[in-house]
């Protein structure tokens, strides 16, 4: 996975070619979380300090190859403007000869955002024509938006075809050397904490997380799936009723592979889920009328103590309703324990990231991943079309 590094180009006084990930919420024309947009910055500062004009591309939203002023990213200009301290010049058009005379006029060490890649439907397509207008722009291409490398898109790969070298910005060589760790030989004991609604969208990483962790503990709502699969009574919780048998096997699976397939003993119920559903605890099999919501006491404590003894854990998807304060222990516990260890530690998809802001840990991992579907599917050991079309280093 050893890719070029934007620090070993020659960048002084050429134009470069940026791909980010400045899909950020807005409202009324404001930028409400600007999270992503910081964690460009230190690809952008370097290329500006060594000289570079920086011409930036993003995606923001959903809109289908159509002009929606309510998806331009020219807010996300002035708030980037702001995080530089110095202003960033900003296009109308991704291509053409209005992108093409902004960045003429762009001097040593400016900053250029482009509009919405996706106004224009042959960004989503892939066309060559359009990744070629794109590259036309500038002289070198780097890709640092690894939210979206799991996707062949124009900006994402297309692109990177037209230029003699595709480095990768210092976001995306920081998600390689983490995630990498999980790949080849990852340091024992290795754990993975996997949380979230349905066994169906993670079954390519429970497979293979099983064959290169030592355990993989189970909790949020895809547990209730692999305790029915196990004959237990789950109540009214969430159930993925066609990955039943799916999970029966991989349960089967776990011992003929020397793994731990480890599921909650114990769990925290409710009547309705509502603020005011009140929580109740109850052991393996959940009683009719209560829907799980949370692992139980027992189950955290046995996943924390996992946690602690190991050398490296990756956590993708919440314990529990953490968004409900009464259903909340669960998850926390797990960013806790995580922050606690001497472990390596990876925290990916949207959710368990939410709850490691909200429990005030963030600092304490030692990386949260910038890309919920990108980082599964590298856990998966997929190809990323964005990563492979890169150069290696």
């Amino acid at each position: 996975m050893a890719k070029l590094s934007v620090e070993q180009l020659a960048v002084a006084g050429k134009t470069v070619l940026v791909r980010v990930d400045f899909n950020v919420p807005l409202e009324g024309g404001r930028v409400t979380d600007d999270t992503r947009i910081t964690a460009s910055l230190p690809t952008i500062r370097h290329l500006i300090g060594q000289g570079a004009r920086v011409v930036l591309m993003s995606h923001l939203g959903r809109p289908k190859g159509q002009r929606k002023p309510e998806l331009s990213l020219q807010p996300v200009a002035r708030r980037l403007g702001e995080l530089l301290g110095a202003p960033v010049a900003f296009s109308p058009e991704a291509i053409g000869e209005t992108a093409q005379k902004a960045v003429a006029a762009l001097q040593t060490g400016g900053v250029l955002l482009l509009e919405n890649l996706r106004y224009y439907p042959e960004e989503e397509q892939n066309d060559p024509a359009f990744a070629k207008a794109l590259a036309s722009l500038a002289d070198v291409f780097v890709s640092d938006a690894f939210g979206t490398v799991h996707r062949a898109h124009a900006s994402t790969e297309g692109v990177a075809r037209n230029f003699p070298q595709a480095a990768a910005g210092f976001l995306i060589a920081k998600e390689l050397e983490y995630l990498g760790q999980t790949l080849g030989k990852p340091k024992r004991p290795f754990v993975a904490v996997l949380g979230g609604a349905k066994v169906g969208d993670k079954i390519g990483v429970i497979q293979a997380l099983l064959k290169r962790a030592d355990s993989v503990l189970i909790g949020g709502a895809m547990a209730y799936t692999f305790l029915k699969s196990q004959g237990h009574s789950i109540g009214k919780s969430l159930l993925d009723e066609p990955h039943l048998e799916l999970a029966r096997t991989l349960l089967a699976e776990a011992p003929k592979l020397g793994k731990a397939l480890v599921l909650p003993i114990d769990h925290r119920v409710a009547t309705e889920i509502s603020p005011q559903a009140r929580a109740e605890e109850c052991g393996v099999d959940i009683p009719e009328g209560r829907i799980g919501l949370d692992i139980g006491p027992a189950t955290t404590l046995a996943f924390v103590n996992s946690i602690r003894r190991a050398k490296l854990v990756v956590w993708n998807g919440p314990m529990g309703m953490f968004e409900l304060p009464a259903f909340a222990q669960g998850t926390f516990a797990v960013a806790q324990a995580m922050a606690e260890t001497e472990a390596v530690t990876i925290v990916g998809g949207g959710d368990s990231v939410a709850a490691v802001n909200q429990a005030g840990m963030a600092d304490r991992i030692s990386h949260i991943s910038t890309g919920g579907g990108a980082s599964l599917e590298f856990l998966e050991g997929r190809k990323l079309p964005g990563i492979a079309v890169l150069s290696d280093a």
